[in-house]
This record gives structure tokens, sequence and C-alpha cells, in this order.
């Protein structure tokens, strides 16, 4: 398996994510491309010490964006929904 930071890049906290959160124990994170279910299952496991159920992606495409005459393209990126166990908790902010 690979490192744990190069399978997880950063948590997604928005406030559709955070409502995700609250009603239905979902937590968003964004992942490398090459990263497959299981294996984010098992990092996220690892990572927080929780219990997943389901994981779901989703590769969000890359805007256009001009700048001058000049048109460039953002990186595509991919998202995992994953949902967490009964009982079990992510606290990003450990209020």
């Amino acid at each position: 398996m690979k490192p744990l930071h190069q399978i997880i890049k950063k948590p997604l906290i928005t406030e559709k994510t955070n409502q995700l959160k609250e009603d239905n124990q979902v937590v968003a994170f964004e992942v490398a491309m090459n990263a497959n279910k299981v294996e984010i299952k098992q990092a996220v496991e690892k990572a927080f010490d929780v219990k997943v159920t389901n994981v779901n992606t989703n590769i969000v495409a890359g805007k256009v964006k001009r700048v001058g005459l000049n048109f460039g393209k953002r990186s595509n990126r991919k998202k995992a929904f994953v949902t967490l166990a009964e009982g079990s908790n992510i606290d990003f902010f450990g209020v």
C-alpha cells in the first residue's frame, strides 16, 4: 500500500460537506487520481482510527481559464465521499 499522505491529499471542508457529515456520517476528501476505493478505505481507517462502510468517488474536471490571450486548464481532481460506520466520528478541528 502507498503511504497515507500520497492517497489522502486533504479533507474537503465546505458547507455542503459539513451538512453531509451531520446528516449522513459522510466525510469528503481530495485524494490522488490513481487511488482506488479499497486504498482510500484502508487509508482513512488507518489515519483516523474509524470504521468505514462505503466509499464513493468522482472526478472533477479542471476548468479552462484564460489569462490575456492565452488559455490554460486547471488540473483534474478526484474526490472521495467516505461513509463512516455508526458511532465513528472524525473531528478535523479538535474542539
